[in-house]
């Protein structure tokens, strides 16, 4: 009995003793495991301890047996990610490439939580708007008030998925090539950048290139910002900032070159909002978008440009179709409704009973509102620039003295230089940009109310439209000018002269008489015209009729002339100097205007009571009577006379012999030529 007790205790120890060298094995680190294993040899009970290894390991294998049974499929699939790492990166970039647009495009709040209170963006993409609020549909806009007040936006995470990056990352860490993965993926994304940054070659024809364009390149950065907040180390700042840069470079280039194609100013508009939202948006993560707005103000230029283009065609289309008449009203509505859309005061057209005109046509209201206009337009691209009103109002300035001195310009003087413009038209021209010059001041404030910066501001830059109007005014002046002398001209043509003639008519030519009717009938139109423009015009026609009438005159072709022509001449130059005595323009002092025609008048009085004796003994006195008769001129015409009075069609008057005229004629002329010698002397 004690025996057995013995052998039972003795059993007892010695299974514990197994188990506590079983234990120290499963605890033991392998290289130190020898003294425990020399412990078991040592012992006698050596067998038994073997069959209670061979239970545990039986024990330990059902366990490891029920663990893989569990994990079975991550184990099969952390094998297949392992075996298939090129594969599934080829996956992700294929995923990730479709998932691009869908983070900015659903929700460009991603990472709003980061920055509190950020004002929100115009969503890039109408593919949200089926789950968005009806207010964000109508305006496109998601209004951020308090961040605890909004619906839990969905994250990068919600709308991609990372977990094959993950499963990657985390078999290589395993493996201990984590490195390796990181230099892989960084490899990868580099060459997915340049994909993405490659833009359609026919990205400038729409809105929508654009737009998929950004959507790219947003979607791309959005996902390497979350992948740098994920996985402690996969990519780091550096390398994104090095990425991000290589990003701005490429797009700034491909934004000038295809923006530089566009001619529309809406979708030119258009861009440069997708730009600032784009910018806005990547601001956001903390990538510097400086650049971008640098930009912008490169393309705001080329904006400019295509405005000016399109406000050529805006001004060409109201000068083509205006009727270059006084606009006429009938009731108080209709004036007001003309000063309502141009700043006009005259308190003596207030008086006048209806119906009545205003002096200007309809281009004059047309032509300045569309100026305003071009201003708004000018505005539209400032916005959201980050600039300040200062350098807004001096852009819109810059831009608007261009479309002044330029565009508008360009305008007019192709409408004054074309070849069918009449008189009628000129002067209402010239009546236009007179009150277009006037409405400048309040362009001037136009522009100060919108940007509220004073004009007397330091650098403010003045605008040109006065200087406009004026060029355009006198070269309509100068116009007028040489369109009434071409139609002088057209009806000197029309003189019928018989220079050889003994008889007299003792009345004007009718040419001349049709002449003086139509310089009459034009000088009525010219009313309205600014005094000096008006006496101007009438003193530049007489001037050109009496220089044409001398030419006539004097012209090689005639090279004989009898007194009877002269007398018939004589006749036409005094209807002449009636029309200048008649005033035919208010304005000019006594016979300021008839002086226009003194040269012709002393020559032919010289000749016509041949009056040399006179002429030869005061030649060169300051109040001498033919003052104005040049002695080259006089021989020329009276070496014209001496050729005729050979054939004795001239002198029969005289009552003397043909020998005594020709005498007289030889002496004149000798001393004439005397005259000239010594003058030229």
């Amino acid at each position: 009995m004690e025996r057995s007790k013995m052998a039972e205790a003795e059993s007892l120890e010695t299974a514990a003793e197994h188990e506590r060298i079983l234990r120290e094995i499963e605890s033991t680190d392998t290289a130190c495991i020898g003294p425990t294993l020399r412990s078991v040899y040592d012992g006698e009970e050596h067998g038994r301890f073997m069959e209670k290894l061979e239970t545990r390991i039986r024990n330990h294998d059902r366990e490891i047996e029920k663990m893989c049974n569990f994990h079975y499929q991550g184990f099969v699939d952390s094998i297949t990610e392992l075996l298939k790492v090129r594969g599934e990166a080829q996956k992700l970039k294929a995923q990730q490439q479709r998932n691009l647009d869908n983070i900015v495009l659903q929700q460009p709040r991603i990472g709003s939580k980061r920055k509190s209170k950020k004002d929100a963006y115009t969503i890039f993409d109408t593919e949200m708007e089926s789950t968005s609020p009806k207010s964000e549909q109508d305006s496109g806009i998601l209004d951020v008030e308090d961040e605890e007040d909004d619906e839990e936006v969905p994250g990068a995470q919600d709308l991609v998925d990372f977990s094959p990056v993950y499963r990657c990352l985390h078999i290589y860490s395993v493996l201990g090539a984590r490195e390796t993965f990181e230099n892989y993926y960084r490899k990868q994304r580099r060459k997915q950048a340049r994909l993405v940054l490659q833009p359609p070659s026919n990205m400038h024809e729409t809105l929508d290139g654009y737009r998929k364009y950004f959507n790219q390149i947003v979607g791309f950065f959005v996902v390497e910002d979350h992948i740098l907040h994920t996985t402690q180390g996969l990519v780091n700042r550096a390398y994104i900032d090095e990425l991000w840069e290589m990003a701005l470079s490429k797009t700034i280039a491909a934004l000038r070159t295809h923006s530089s194609y566009c001619s529309d100013p809406n979708l030119v508009l258009d861009l440069k909002n997708l730009i600032v939202l784009f910018a806005d948006t990547l601001q956001v993560y903390g990538f510097p978008v400086n650049q971008l707005f640098d930009m912008l103000l490169e393309i705001r230029d080329q904006y400019s440009e295509t405005l000016l283009k399109k406000w050529a065609g805006i001004f060409r289309n109201i000068l083509d179709s205006d009727n270059y008449s006084p606009i006429p009203v009938t009731s108080e509505e209709m004036y007001k409704k003309v000063v309502g859309q141009f700043p006009f005061q005259d308190t003596e057209l207030e008086k006048q009973p209806f119906p009545k005109k205003f002096p200007f046509s309809e281009f004059v209201p047309k032509v300045y509102n569309q100026i305003k206009e071009f201003i708004y337009a000018c505005l539209k691209f400032s916005e959201d620039l980050h600039l300040s009103s200062t350098e807004v109002d001096d852009m819109i300035r810059k831009s608007t003295n261009l479309l002044l001195t330029r565009t508008l310009s360009n305008s007019l003087q192709n409408v004054i230089k074309r070849k069918n413009i009449g008189l009628t038209e000129l002067v209402q021209i010239i009546i236009n940009t007179t009150h277009l010059e006037k409405s400048c001041k309040y362009l001037e404030e136009f522009i100060t109310n919108i940007t509220n910066v004073l004009p007397e501001t330091v650098h403010t830059t003045k605008l040109y439209g006065t200087t406009t109007f004026k060029d355009a005014r006198h070269a309509a002046e100068e116009e007028i000018y040489t369109n009434l002398n071409q139609k002088i001209d057209q009806f000197l043509q029309l003189a019928d002269y018989d220079w050889m003639t003994g008889d007299l008519d003792n009345k004007a030519s009718d040419y001349l008489v049709d002449l003086i009717a139509f310089l009459r009938s034009t000088f009525a139109v010219f009313t309205h015209l600014p005094g000096k423009v008006a006496q101007t015009a009438c003193m530049s026609a007489c001037k050109h009729l009496a220089t044409s009438l001398m030419q006539l005159l004097l012209e090689a072709e005639v090279r004989q002339l009898t007194l009877g022509a002269l007398q018939q001449f004589n006749l036409d130059v005094r209807e002449c100097e009636q029309f200048a005595r008649s005033g035919p323009v208010p304005g000019f002092q006594e016979d300021t205007l008839q002086l226009a025609f003194i040269d012709l008048r002393q020559l032919l009085d010289l000749f016509i009571q041949w009056d040399w004796s006179t002429y030869l003994a005061d030649y060169g006195q300051p109040n001498c009577k033919y003052l104005r008769v040049n002695p080259v001129t006089a021989l020329t015409l009276l070496e014209k006379m001496k050729d005729t009075s050979r054939k004795n069609n001239m002198f029969a008057q005289f009552r003397k012999n043909e020998r005594d005229k020709q005498k007289l004629i030889d002496t004149v002329a000798k001393q004439l030529r005397g005259l000239i010698s010594s003058h030229h002397s």
